[in-house]
């Protein structure tokens, strides 16, 4: 099936634990503000659409704490959560579809991918990604993904 990789918005980070800590028994991330992808994880593979959209480099974008901060883990590390900065969360909501699709024609030809992916299909998940951070600065939170593999 391979590795889900869950971007939803909360409310701080202990809001966001409780995405994958489930006292319900319902799914990961039931009740949150979500989309769910296969194959992005968000620490190697959005590293270069971060460098990009912000233009901070990778250096400061890994010494960013909030870069793939691990947040909280359900079980024996079934699923995980992880923190993704503040900075790429507003670049993404200030960003538009000219400038996304300009940035994932950048981002596929990066070395970070084990199977080049298309531009457009890069595209579309920057256009999620930007309208979950779009409501996640409207309604003051933060961005996180799980990932479950």
């Amino acid at each position: 099936m391979g590795v889900l990789f869950g971007y939803y918005a909360a409310h701080d980070d202990a809001d966001a634990g409780r995405a994958v800590q489930r006292d319900d028994g319902g799914p990961v991330g039931t009740g949150y503000d979500q989309f769910v992808v296969k194959g992005m994880d968000p620490v190697v593979e959005l590293l270069p659409a971060e460098v990009l959209l912000t233009g901070r480099s990778a250096e400061a974008v890994e010494a960013d704490p909030r870069h793939g901060g691990l947040i909280a883990t359900a079980g024996d590390g079934e699923v995980v959560s992880v923190s993704l900065t503040e900075a790429f969360r507003d670049a993404l909501a200030d960003c538009g579809p000219p400038q996304l699709d300009s940035v994932a024609r950048a981002w596929s030809g990066s070395d970070v991918f084990a199977v080049p992916p298309s531009a457009e299909g890069l595209a579309e998940f920057l256009d999620a990604l930007a309208a979950l951070a779009r409501r996640a600065v409207a309604h003051d939170r933060r961005l996180y993904c799980w990932i479950c593999p």
